[in-house]
């Protein structure tokens, strides 16, 4: 047989082999505590001896049963020979105790004693052990208990048998040292002499076992042991409870027990100990320990009064028995658009914490007998334990949390199909609706919805019943409902408003059209208008509003069963239905009253006719008294009487426009008043011709008398031209209406006498003797035409009259009452020609002053061009070539200017704006040679080892540099030309920087000479070394770039 088939009967033989060292109870009464364990250590040392034995008997079993194993083997193939590095001493060492150690732990172990498992049962309080679960809770500890104990035995064992060797690998092998000395049982007595001490002490001292505490003692057991502060036995008869009601009765529930108990049993124990017997036996000194010991006892037995009625009131709240539940009155109300319970989730709860609260909070001032004996204040302490309150308020809270599950379930049902109605959405889409275009069914549709969701909520129940809440939801039921009918009764109010609207139209519009029909036409265009009004409204008009009225009926019916009219909208209803019986006769009255109507137009009409043939006979007579106009003074009242005839020919034609437009609505033909349009086209060339007379009547008049030197010699003569053009143009139009009255007058000569004939050659056309007049007033007007422009001239000045002056022999200088007309009655024709003179002279130097100063204005808008060089910060000139251009053409135009004749009165002017032209070029100039070698040499001078190499060189390319800086700083603040030259000193600053430059040149032109000589190879070294400067310069400015 093998070892694997004998471990499990060994093992079963061990764990049935040692029985749990307990005695019969009929021995160990009549032991003492001493003899009791002097027989378990005997009793384990036999177990000991026992297990020892077993051990060696399965050992030698064992090892008889592998030698008769080896001896049937087949032999062992001999072990091949490894590399050292394969099978070294430390890796042999440590296969080889890995090996023993897992055979140790595989031995079976002594059990635990079932002794020391129920000690360790009674250990735990009672109250941990009651319970579903805490019996499989204590079973789980237990295994664990014992599954520990196991695993030490074999670890015991283990360092008993093995020595762990100091080899790599088994640093995770922890294993404590061996003990230097055997361990066992000590049997001196050192501690026997402190035991007696410590015995007697507490028997000096312990006064629980005084006689006056076991009578404490039972005033404590006969007051509380079927006592508890708040009864709470009767909660769930009471029906439910508000919580303010709960916290009420708890509270004076609490405050009875504590009277009962300090009327009771504080009594009898103060009377207990105000006894002498009390103290019996007790020393002097150790009377403030007795007295202690009774606050103890006391505060105990109140703690303990206090802890089982808030036991028995947790109980209530037991989840597996809800029969004993108190049961709380709750409500769903609706608050501010907000549906919420009341009381809250949270004041329920608190109002539950409360009495643990209130039953700690009870018998909190109990003096202590002492202080009661002495007078002192001291009380008991009374407190609550904390473990019982935080045990207490985490198990009603988990029970409450358990219970509300239902009511709040039943109100998110509540919130789920009625939420809407009060978080707003509702609101939302009522204002959404009545925002869009609705018709009326569409509206009543909604509105039923409404009322069956009202509806539907009143027949809800008005109680919800729950184990532990009583859950009223009529303020709920109510709001919701009020809210649903509140939304319902908007949108009624609108379809009424919609509908009383629509019913104030409809007899709006049948008053309308009764007040239209009834009017008496003023006009016929009214009259035709309203007969045209009354026939659209007969054929379309009155069948659309029967139309309206009949839907205004159907809403009527609906708006009867769910909406009360007042009697004013009743009475408006009536009316409009009773308009379509009432609008006939009013028809009818209309058309007599039309008939009547016409018959009177027709005659103003006819009238209107015959007073407009008077009124055109009255203007063909005065039309034919202009031909007898001749006085040119008289042109401004004859330009008034046309302007009225012309007035009184509007006002025919706007009554001719009138005539025909009722003839049109009357249907009559329409009437033609050619005598108007002749009037229009004799009237015309009159028009023209007076209103340029009378033109050239003010013309002349302020040519004459007016300022003087305002008149223009161009402009007049232009005017007076177009003055003679067109009153010529008017008298030959008069000429051709002449001889078309002659050559109808020839017609009719026939039937004329010698007389007539005479007296029609012999007279003459006054209008052609005006036109004839004015043309040769024009024609003499024209001579002055030269006079003007001679002394007119723009360019005459103080000296051009002091000449003409001298050579009439006075004063000619006009001034502001200087006219025309005074000139020309001076006589002055024999001078003209000398004046003609002296004013062309003027012209000629007035155009050469004019040119001096435009050139002068041209520079206000030209600026240099400036832009910053590289990364140095200065500016610097460029596209300088329009300049230069521009300075070019202006000298040209100067020098051709001074060599005019007529520049002498302001020789000094020009000679100074041709210096300071010249002046400006040569600055420039030198500006530009200056920035040539300043970019030239800039980058070279940057370097500090040029700087080094030649000092003197650098110095002065340093006051050059601080030199152009300045100029170029002042150029771009202001970089008009005409001012950044006018710098003081400019020329010679420029003048000076070029001299030092050229003194910079030859020495820098020396010393890349000396260096060439030091590399003869390179003929273009000074090329070279330029090119060095500026890549080193470049590299400079990007390293300090990328820096920043």
């Amino acid at each position: 047989m093998s070892h694997s088939d004998v471990g499990p009967s060994n093992k079963k033989t061990l764990r049935t082999s040692f029985l749990p060292t307990v005695l019969p109870s009929s021995v160990t009464s009549d032991m003492s505590p001493l003899q009791n364990k002097l027989l378990t250590y005997r009793r384990c040392n036999e177990q000991q001896k026992m297990l020892n034995q077993l051990l060696i008997d399965r050992a030698l079993k064992v090892y008889h049963l592998s030698m008769e194993e080896k001896y049937h083997r087949d032999p062992v193939p001999p072990i091949p020979e490894l590399p050292s590095t394969m099978n070294s001493e430390q890796k042999q060492r440590r296969a080889n105790y890995l090996f023993m150690k897992k055979r140790v732990q595989s031995n079976p172990v002594v059990p635990i004693q079932q002794q020391w498992l129920m000690s360790m049962l009674t250990l735990v309080p009672q109250s941990l052990m009651e319970g579903k679960d805490r019996q499989l809770l204590a079973e789980n500890l237990l295994g664990e208990i014992i599954k520990d104990y196991e695993m030490s035995i074999r670890r015991c064992v283990v360092r008993n048998v093995l020595i762990k060797p100091d080899v790599k690998g088994l640093e995770d092998e922890e294993e404590a040292p061996l003990p230097s000395l055997p361990l066992g049982l000590d049997f001196s007595r050192p501690w026997h002499n402190s035991f007696i001490q410590a015995k007697n002490r507490i028997f000096s001292n312990l006064h629980i076992l005084h006689p006056t505490m076991t009578t404490l003692l039972d005033f404590g057991y006969a007051a509380f042991s079927t006592f508890l502060i708040v009864d709470f036995s009767s909660f769930r008869l009471k029906g439910p409870i508000d919580c303010e009601s709960l916290k009420t009765d708890v509270s004076l529930s609490c405050s009875k027990a504590e009277e009962k108990i300090l009327n009771t049993w504080y009594q009898r124990v103060v009377s207990l100990f105000t006894q002498k017997k009390s103290l019996n036996g007790v020393k002097l000194d150790q009377v403030d320990s007795f007295y202690n010991c009774v606050g103890t006892l006391m505060s105990n037995q109140v703690k303990e009064l206090l802890r089982r009625t808030v036991e028995a009131f947790v109980k209530l709240f037991d989840p597996e028995d809800r029969n004993c539940l108190p049961l709380f009155k709750m409500a769903l109300t609706l608050d501010e658009k907000k549906m919420e319970f009341y009381p809250s989730f949270q004041d329920l709860e608190e109002a539950i914490l409360f009495i643990v609260n209130r039953i700690g909070q009870t018998l909190q001032n109990i003096q202590t007998v002492r202080s009661w004996l002495m007078g002192g204040t001291a009380a008991l302490d009374t407190e609550l334990p904390n473990h019982v309150i935080v045990w207490a308020t985490s198990t009603l809270k988990k029970s409450i949390r358990d219970n509300l599950e239902g009511p709040k379930e039943y109100f998110e049902n509540y919130v789920e199909r009625y939420g809407w109605l009060v978080d707003g959405t509702a609101q939302a889409r009522v204002e959404r609706f009545e925002a869009e275009e609705h018709s009326f069914d569409e509206y009543t549709a909604f509105i039923d919805e409404f009322f069956t969701l009202k509806k539907e909520i009143l027949s809800l129940p008005e109680v919800a019943h729950f184990p532990m809440i009583c859950l009223n939801c009529e303020d709920l039921k109510q709001g919701l409902a009020s809210n649903a009918n509140t939304f319902a009764k908007m949108l009624m109010d609108r379809i009424v408003a919609n509908h009383r609207e629509e019913i104030e139209k409809i007899c709006r519009e049948f008053e309308a059209i009764k007040e239209r029909a009834l009017k008496v036409p003023e006009t016929t265009e009214e009259m035709v208008e309203t007969i045209a009004y009354i026939k659209k409204i007969k054929t379309k008009g009155i069948q659309d509003l029967l139309l309206r009225i009949k839907e205004c009926s159907r809403q009527m019916n609906y708006f009867l069963d769910v909406f009360l009219f007042a009697p004013e909208d009743i009475a408006l209803n009536a009316t409009a239905l009773l308009w379509p019986k009432k609008i006939n006769p009013i028809f009818d009255e209309h058309d007599h009253l039309m008939e009547q109507s016409k018959r009177k137009g027709e005659q103003e009409l006819i009238h209107k006719c015959e007073k407009l043939m008077v009124e055109l006979d009255k203007l063909t007579r005065s039309v034919t008294e202009f031909e007898e106009y001749s006085e040119l003074d008289c042109m401004q009242q004859y330009v008034a009487d046309l302007r009225a005839l012309q007035k009184r020919i509007q006002e025919a034609d706007e009554t001719v426009v009138l005539i025909n437009k009722e003839e049109t609505l009357l249907e009559w033909k329409l009437s033609d008043f050619p005598l108007l349009k002749n009037l229009k086209v004799e009237i015309e060339p009159y028009q023209k011709l007076f209103h340029l007379i009378l033109k050239w009547q003010r013309a002349e008049k302020r040519w004459m008398d007016g300022t003087f030197l305002e008149l223009n010699g161009e402009s007049m003569e232009a005017e007076v031209d177009e003055f003679f053009r067109e009153i010529h143009k008017a008298s030959r139009l008069f000429q051709q209406k002449q001889k078309k009255i002659q050559q109808e007058w020839k017609k009719t000569s026939q039937h004329r006498s010698v007389e007539e004939k005479t007296e029609e050659e012999t007279k003459a056309n006054p209008t052609l003797t005006m036109c004839s007049s004015v043309l040769e007033q024009i024609k003499d007007f024209k001579e002055n035409i030269p006079t003007v422009t001679i002394f007119c001239n723009p360019g005459m000045r103080t000296r051009h009259w002091q000449q003409m002056s001298n050579i009439v022999g006075y004063d000619l200088t006009p001034d502001s009452g200087t006219t025309l007309r005074k000139i020309l009655k001076q006589n002055l024709a024999p001078y003209l020609e000398e004046f003609e003179a002296i004013s062309v002279g003027a012209s000629k130097e007035f155009s050469l002053e004019k040119a001096m100063h435009t050139m002068m204005e041209t520079w206000d808008s030209i600026s240099f061009n400036t832009s910053v060089y590289h990364e140095t910060g200065t500016h610097i000139l460029s596209a300088v070539d329009d300049i230069q251009s521009v300075l070019d053409d202006q000298i040209t135009k100067t020098q051709t200017m001074r060599g005019s004749p007529f520049i002498k009165p302001f020789d000094k002017e020009i000679k100074e704006w041709e210096n300071h032209l010249i002046q400006i070029q040569e600055i420039i100039d030198e500006w530009l040679k200056v920035q040539a070698q300043w970019l030239y040499l800039e980058p070279i001078f940057s370097s500090e080892d040029i700087m080094r190499q030649m000092p003197e060189e650098g110095r002065l390319f340093q006051t050059v540099d601080r030199y152009w800086r300045d100029i170029m700083k002042y150029c771009a603040k202001d970089p008009r030309v005409l001012v950044a030259t006018s710098l003081i000193g400019l020329l010679e600053k420029l003048q000076n920087c070029n001299e030092l430059l050229d003194k910079i040149m030859k020495g820098l032109n020396a010393y890349l000479e000396k260096k060439r000589l030091f590399f003869p190879r390179y003929p273009s070294f000074s090329c070279l070394m330029m090119k060095c400067w500026r890549s080193c310069r470049r590299l400079r400015i990007l390293s300090e770039f990328s820096l920043t």
